[in-house]
């Protein structure tokens, strides 16, 4: 097993994509292709005494998508780019799977590009799993398409499910979709349209979830479009970073609140873990025809490890194949 792993991809590129591809190598056996500019990433690999050891190989791809541009224009210019190659490899066979922390407008454009779609999906949708009381849900989408039809939605909701069953091992995921209000007449036109059509689809809907909803655990998997989704999952990490340094100073201010955090830090490195982001390494490309996971641009090495680690499970279990059945057997017909 082999995952092609963008190199050039990330805020920290490619320091942070190499160290955490070449710990998932090193701890956990997978074989790893860095794809980007060669001599970049062969300076990187020197301050890795053991790197000749590893499965680990350099493509070249002296292209890269700076985060500024425009995702179809720039592949356009640049079909060398390291996420192009590296889907390219997966296509061949060369690869199981992609790994990107970059430009992910660039990722959702060159999967489509390169893999195409499953039957019965239009658009891609990044799924990526949030933390709640219950345990964790899926939220989708995060991103990879801002503007969507009702049924775009149902599909989002089909695709969740199935991914919840591989993912976090739930027999019946209770989907929701994101709104304003939990009545069925709440939201806008989008909602509304779609929250008619969830109720016939294939699919465990339990209605509309507010967005407090989501971290309380009313649902396993919560739908939403790209845009209203990105803009959730922003804000929630947002909100978490601030409690936690709120936290941290708090419990820092004084001599007697130090000794209680002292005594405490089990219990915070516990809180850290439940919420980091890091701990799930990316969120999978859910509806194209081959496996992709796009993480945060500023992924840690922790976090692009958890990625690739995440990517092979995904490539190596069946769960890609058991998704694209679920929705193979739902069909075009009940999601149109």
């Amino acid at each position: 097993m082999r995952i092609a792993v963008d190199a050039m991809g990330g805020d920290h590129a490619p320091r942070r994509p190499v160290d955490g591809a070449l710990a998932a190598a090193r701890y956990l056996g997978i074989g790893i292709d860095l794809v980007g500019r060669a001599d970049v990433i062969r300076e990187e690999l020197v301050r890795h005494p053991d790197a000749e050891a590893l499965d680990v190989s350099v493509v070249d791809a002296p292209d890269v998508v700076d985060m500024h541009e425009s995702a179809a224009l720039a592949l356009r210019r640049k079909p060398r780019s390291s996420v192009m190659v590296a889907a390219g490899r997966v296509k061949d066979g060369q690869a199981v799977a992609l790994v990107t922390a970059g430009h992910t407008g660039a990722a959702v454009v060159a999967a489509h590009a390169v893999f195409g779609m499953l039957e019965g999906v239009d658009r891609p949708a990044l799924a990526p799993v949030v933390p709640t009381k219950q345990g964790s849900a899926v939220l989708l989408d995060a991103g990879a398409t801002v503007e969507c039809r009702p049924a775009h939605l149902v599909q989002f909701g089909v695709m969740g499910a199935a991914y919840a069953r591989v993912a976090l091992g739930l027999e019946r995921p209770r989907v929701g979709l994101l709104s304003i209000g939990e009545e069925a007449s709440k939201g806008n036109e989008l909602t509304r349209e779609a929250h008619r059509l969830m109720m016939q689809a294939p699919v465990h809907f339990v209605g509309n979830v507010e967005a407090r909803g989501i971290f309380a655990g009313e649902a396993d998997v919560v739908v939403a479009d790209g845009f209203t989704g990105n803009v959730a999952l922003k804000l929630s990490e947002g909100v978490v970073e601030m409690v936690e340094d709120l936290l941290r100073e708090e419990l820092q201010s004084t001599f007697s609140s130090q000794m209680g955090y002292l005594l405490s830090q089990r219990a915070f490195r516990r809180f850290r873990k439940r919420v980091d982001y890091s701990e799930y390494g990316g969120a999978p490309l859910l509806g194209t025809a081959g496996v992709v996971v796009v993480g945060h641009g500023r992924s840690s090495v922790k976090a692009i490890r958890n990625a690739v680690a995440q990517a092979a499970r995904l490539a190596g279990d069946g769960g890609w194949v058991r998704m694209q059945k679920d929705l193979m057997a739902v069909g075009r017909a009940e999601l149109s």
